[in-house]
């Protein structure tokens, strides 16, 4: 039986030493990874994927940059447009590649720009600007900042999640006049600061990562006929098996069977794993653990299930870990792979 082959993109800020995009080779019986080039683009703190498979979009200083993904896993550029705003934090598209949005940190902003079928970036069809203030005095959550962007699985609406504002705002995917409607407003904690949206591989359950709270809020989701989408909070676990004054929850991800929620706390440098309940959508403590290096701003969770790597943006490294769940801990797999602060990565099944 023919191994299946995986590369994994890692988005990087631009250095004399770094180029943008690390392109790895991942051994993923193994649980390692091999870097194979570099692809020059401008401080790449988001990427993504097309749902399609294959093209690869990325931010850049000017906007987002568009590549052609080649059988063997390579980029191969295609063109590049501005975001209409200041450099945006974090990218999504929906399942037909028709879109692709964007979340701005520094402006507060969610744009939608037009994808055309070459997987060239099109024009900004709708670009909203947040107001407002937050409770706090504090920067980074006195004003809006964009911190994610996720079209909901039923793909008809857009998560915008606002760390500064303590809300993640649900628009109306419009696909006839290329617009965004807003339609409900999901009121997180006063000061939580939510960075993330994540969906069950059901469709089920939303789940939302507050950066100062370090907490994951659970949510049932479903469309009531009449009002539209609902968010039900039904349960909220801690991150942190401490209670130290620590605030920084940075990034969660789903294995990709759905069963497990891996998270990363910047501050204590810990990998927070649970195991999602089937039937309830609720979450459960399996373990939590230290990682070897600084500040993991990232993570992936490698396709068998076994593996994680964490992205270790102060220490520059990407740490890789063998897991056991039924025993409760994971083990350090390997030596570090040194690259400069990495801030995303996107694991890519190839066909070459």
């Amino acid at each position: 039986m023919k191994q299946e082959k995986y590369v994994a993109y890692v988005g990087t800020y631009t250095h004399k030493h770094s180029q943008g995009i690390r392109i790895y080779d991942l051994d993923v019986e193994n649980g390692t990874m091999k870097e194979r080039k570099g692809v020059r683009i401008l401080n790449a703190s988001d990427l993504i994927v097309s749902s399609s498979g294959k093209y690869l979009y990325s931010i850049t200083d000017d906007g987002v940059q568009s590549f052609a993904i080649q059988p063997d896993g390579d980029l191969t550029p295609i063109n590049e447009m501005w975001s209409g705003g200041m450099r945006g934090c974090y990218l999504d598209v929906d399942a037909e590649d028709k879109y692709l949005f964007i979340g701005g940190y520094h402006d507060g902003r969610v744009s939608m720009l037009q994808l055309n079928e070459n997987g060239a970036i099109g024009a900004i069809t709708d670009n909203i600007f947040y107001q407002g203030m937050g409770r706090s005095a504090a920067d980074r959550s006195s004003r809006p900042h964009i911190n994610c962007v996720k079209v909901t699985p039923d793909q008809k609406y857009l998560c915008a999640v606002d760390g500064g504002l303590d809300h993640v705002k649900v628009y109306e995917i419009d696909y006839v006049f290329h617009k965004l409607k807003l339609v409900d407003i999901v009121r997180c904690d006063l000061e939580s600061a939510p960075k993330m949206i994540r969906f069950s591989k059901d469709g089920k359950n939303a789940y939302v990562l507050n950066e100062l709270k370090n907490t994951v809020d659970v949510y049932n989701y479903y469309i009531d006929e009449k009002r539209g989408p609902e968010f039900d909070r039904i349960q909220t676990v801690s991150t942190e098996d401490s209670k130290d004054d620590s605030n920084s929850s940075q990034n969660m991800e789903f294995s990709l069977d759905g069963k497990y929620l891996y998270c990363a706390n910047a501050d204590s440098d810990a990998v927070t794993i649970f195991e999602r309940d089937e039937k309830t959508g609720c979450l459960k403590l399996v373990y939590n653990m230290k990682v070897s290096g600084d500040f993991p701003k990232a993570l992936a969770v490698f396709p068998d299930g076994k593996h994680f790597m964490s992205l270790n943006h102060g220490s520059n490294e990407i740490s890789t870990y063998k897991v056991f769940h039924k025993e409760g801990y994971a083990l350090m797999h390997g030596k570090p792979c040194q690259v400069y602060e990495p801030n995303c990565v996107y694991i890519h099944k190839i066909t070459g």
